[in-house]
């Protein structure tokens, strides 16, 4: 099985660079399944071709699955595992081209940010709803697609067509992009995946196919076939979709989603907003800020004098400098921002002298046992005169369909509204606070909405 790769920007070898995978050598990669191989049958500077040819020994993969696998029988050694591309080669693409789906390539890191004509063509891919289905997978994502049905025989017309299309997809876009496309979408087309699904996959699906997948308009039956026979994962993986931002900001500023069908994410970022406005502070902190989704609305759409961010994490620091494009600030600009690393279990002089603080979606990725070295810090030293606090409303889970568990693998808990206000209003007893609660989203009558936020006040 293989899929191909072709680019005709000039010069069209830089293609080489951003695979990270020189044309003038054959390169071989052990893989569970069999050998992957990494070709070019053309490199110009007109046009350049690369080809991920993974071939699969059928025999040892049927082994690896043991006696009490499904159908053990001669069916798993006759089909087209070997030849149909699948989330075999799904793995191994993504394996083999890790870099190049990150978007970094030192040497031409500015065409790896930018779209190129790009052609790609997957000679065998298994599609029982044809042609049509193909259309609508692929084409939402700009890709322009020609999907031919494959004959079982072509000696043998009668037999009718096979379960497969060879398609080729054209178009302009960043190659991890594309690269992340298809790491995601083989497997959709294949419906079945070779190796056990654990609670790590939708991870994968959400790295792979955040930036695209929240929008796609067959996101539903995209995520349904990924996760197939998954059960709840299905619906975790919904969940933390609706929780992804990814709109442009010109898109948010000139034609912002309706508050009924925007993300919760979205509607969070307002609901916070809308509380910054009407303290009207001079300066604002966004403590544990991930990659500056809020942060960014906050610079784009305020006239907040000072505002800063920190999180414990180097690299979601990075994400948020890249988001908010701070190598390209004027002077002024970057004086207004701050961004630095820190635990909020440990007192920091720099997260003091604020007027507003911001703890959206935090406190529930710490263990119970640390609270209490947050609110020390928070509360304690830092004291701002207001503190805006989000978590997830435990009491709306029910209405997730099939969700078991909490909606993050990372949360550590997630509280009722009645568990929430306890702990909200004893730290303000506490420290001198004042408190009120707003419910965000859309909110039920008996189980109040799916996020919950505490509005604290000094004095």
């Amino acid at each position: 099985m293989l899929v191909t790769v072709s680019t005709t920007h000039r010069p069209a070898t830089d293609l080489g660079y951003l695979l990270h995978k020189h044309p003038d050598r054959v390169q071989r990669f052990a893989e569970q399944s069999g050998t992957a191989t990494v070709f070019y049958p053309e490199a110009s500077a007109e046009r350049c071709t690369a080809v991920l040819m993974l071939e699969v020994d059928p025999v040892a993969l049927v082994r690896s699955r043991g006696r009490r696998s499904p159908d053990f029988a001669l069916a798993q050694y006759v089909n087209d595992r070997p030849y149909a591309a699948s989330s075999l080669l799904a793995v191994a693409l993504g394996r083999v081209f890790r870099t190049a789906r990150a978007g970094r390539c030192d040497s031409r890191q500015d065409l790896a940010d930018s779209a190129i004509p790009l052609e790609i063509t997957v000679p065998v891919l298994p599609c029982r709803d044809g042609a049509e289905f193909a259309e609508r997978i692929f084409a939402p994502l700009g890709w322009s697609v020609d999907a031919t049905p494959i004959a079982l025989d072509d000696d043998f017309p009668d037999w009718g067509e096979s379960r497969c299309l060879a398609v080729t997809l054209r178009g302009e876009t960043r190659l991890a992009d594309a690269l992340n496309q298809l790491y995601v979408l083989l497997p959709a087309f294949d419906e079945s995946k070779h190796y056990w699904q654990s609670d790590d996959e939708v991870d994968k699906l959400i790295s792979a196919g955040g930036e695209w997948l929240r929008s796609h308009p067959s996101r539903e039956a995209i995520v349904d076939r990924y996760l197939a026979r998954t059960g709840g994962l299905k619906t975790v993986a919904r969940v933390r979709l609706d929780e992804l931002d990814d709109a442009p900001a010109e898109t948010e500023i000139e034609a912002p989603e309706p508050e009924h069908r925007a993300p919760l994410n979205v509607r969070r970022h307002r609901a916070v907003l809308g509380e910054v406005a009407r303290l009207a502070p001079s300066s604002l902190i966004d403590l544990g800020c991930g990659s500056g989704q809020f942060l960014s609305k906050v610079l784009r759409g305020t006239d907040i004098g000072r505002v800063a961010g920190c999180d414990v994490s180097i690299r979601e620091l990075k994400r948020a400098a890249d988001r908010m494009h701070v190598d390209e600030m004027t002077e002024r600009q970057s004086a207004r921002l701050d961004l630095f690393q820190s635990a909020l279990t440990y007192t920091d002089p720099r997260i003091a002298g604020f007027d507003v603080a911001v703890l959206m979606e935090v406190i529930e990725h710490l263990d119970a046992t640390r609270l209490a070295a947050l609110e020390h810090t928070v509360f304690a030293t830092a004291r701002p005169d207001s503190v805006l606090v989000t978590t997830p409303n435990s009491e709306y889970n029910v209405l997730y369909p099939d969700l078991t568990g909490m909606r993050h693998r990372d949360h550590r808990f997630e509280w009722t509204r009645a568990e929430f206000a306890a702990w909200a209003e004893r730290v303000a007893d506490h420290h001198g606070y004042r408190v009120r609660f707003v419910g965000i989203g859309d909110v039920d009558a008996d189980l109040g909405g799916p996020t919950q936020m505490a509005v604290f006040t000094r004095g």
